[in-house]
């Protein structure tokens, strides 16, 4: 299989190593232009940040929090590096959130996940993400151009003249949502439009069942898929294998239980952290995106030998209000800290007599311990200011979906 460049196929330890190194640099350099992030690393030498075990020592940046921070410091929360004269785009997303972006070449590094698609210098992309206050039309934009690929914007809508442009352009392929181009393929159809040149696409910005991707390729669109964030750009992406999303160059991510900022082993499904060496403008530093996912074993068949992750697994953010109170993952994270003989737990919420009632189930060895039950029960009316019960269940009981917070209760 093509891959787009050598680092894709670097030996995981030479790549791991090279992002270890570089890390210091960029934490230097983002506190220098970054006043937020100094005020956050406050205290830490850069030098020191040279393993994964010592960037945990770093406080996450919460996509949740991003609203507020540019409230308080307009406009973008002095979280932006950007040199007087580089600031070339702003753009808004639901918050709002306001993001910065800087003349680099494919500033949101979409080119990786065009070329795993199949994209290549010469085609025409029709590109259906929005280039209004939204950022993934330009996103797109920067790394099809940088693969010296010619672009349609076509946003969305209108969906007669889009399909009458396809007929007539004939692009290569597609880029937008998994629904859109099903909404186009079929309009074109119904038309009797000749729609045949679209024979790929990369989407993202939604889900993408199985059925969906299968119902696509049967109308001879072969689709693969990105994980996508507006602060971060492409995370994460799909090859030609479709063996899992395979995390892009610059970028290392964590795994870690929802409401803290703690690793969690390869396998369970958990919060998505990530720094992004690549966008200095912008330093994200262990930026929690609120998405769940889970990492896979070994490296993808196509012979790019990244880690890779499950995909999108759901939302992280999981609050629950009880009787009145707020309850977030981050309170069953300080109950567990307070006892070391819980390895993970699950707070549910239900409705018992019209009234709300929850049960904090702690994965333990410690069963047995008659004083163990008493203390939790303690403990989470201290920290969540709420009566709960407790169920002691053994290690691996709890289902491996990243859920600290199951919300039970039927919606009204």
């Amino acid at each position: 299989m093509e891959h787009y460049d050598q680092l894709e196929t670097r030996d995981p330890a030479e790549r791991e190593a090279a992002l270890l190194a570089a890390l210091p640099r960029f934490l230097d350099d983002a506190r220098r232009r970054a006043p937020a992030l100094a005020r956050r690393l406050e205290g830490i030498s850069s030098a020191e940040i040279t393993s994964r075990a010592a960037l945990v020592r770093l406080p996450v940046v919460r996509k949740s929090e991003l609203a507020d921070l540019q409230k308080e410091n307009p406009p973008f929360g002095d979280l932006a590096a950007l040199d007087p004269g580089t600031l070339e785009h702003v753009f808004a997303s639901p918050g709002p959130i306001y993001e910065p972006s800087s003349a680099r070449p494919d500033f949101a590094n979409f080119a990786r996940p065009l070329f795993a698609a199949g994209f290549r210098a010469g085609d025409l992309v029709y590109n259906t993400f929005s280039y209004h206050f939204t950022p993934a039309g330009l996103m797109v934009d920067s790394g099809a151009r940088a693969l010296h690929c010619a672009v349609f914007p076509a946003g969305t809508g209108q969906t007669e003249l889009q399909v009458s442009a396809i007929a007539h352009l004939k692009p290569q392929g597609y880029v937008g949502t998994p629904s859109f181009l099903k909404i186009l393929l079929e309009k074109g159809g119904e038309a009797g439009a000749d729609l045949s040149s679209l024979r790929k696409a990369l989407v993202s910005g939604e889900a993408l069942p199985g059925s969906l991707r299968g119902e696509l390729r049967q109308r001879g669109v072969s689709v693969l898929q990105c994980y996508t964030t507006a602060e971060l750009g492409v995370v994460a992406y799909e090859s030609q294998a479709m063996e899992g999303l395979i995390v892009n160059e610059g970028v290392i991510l964590e795994i870690v239980r929802p409401g803290t900022g703690d690793p969690l082993p390869d396998g369970e499904v958990g919060e998505v952290v990530v720094t992004n060496l690549e966008s200095t403008e912008y330093p994200q530093v262990r930026f929690a995106t609120g998405d769940l996912s889970a990492i896979l074993p070994g490296v993808s068949p196509c012979g790019r030998t990244n880690v890779r992750i499950r995909g999108w697994l759901g939302r992280a953010d999981q609050s629950a209000k009880v009787r009145g109170m707020f309850v977030h993952p981050s309170l069953v994270a300080r109950i567990v800290g307070r006892h070391p003989q819980i390895s993970r737990a699950r707070l549910v919420v239900r409705r018992e007599k019209d009234a709300d009632e929850m049960t904090l189930r702690c994965e333990t060895t410690a069963t047995g311990e008659a004083d163990l039950g008493p203390a939790v029960v303690e403990s989470i009316r201290e920290i969540c200011k709420l009566r709960g019960e407790v169920e002691l269940v053994a290690p691996g009981s709890l289902p491996n979906d990243g859920k600290v917070i199951e919300d039970t209760r039927p919606v009204e």
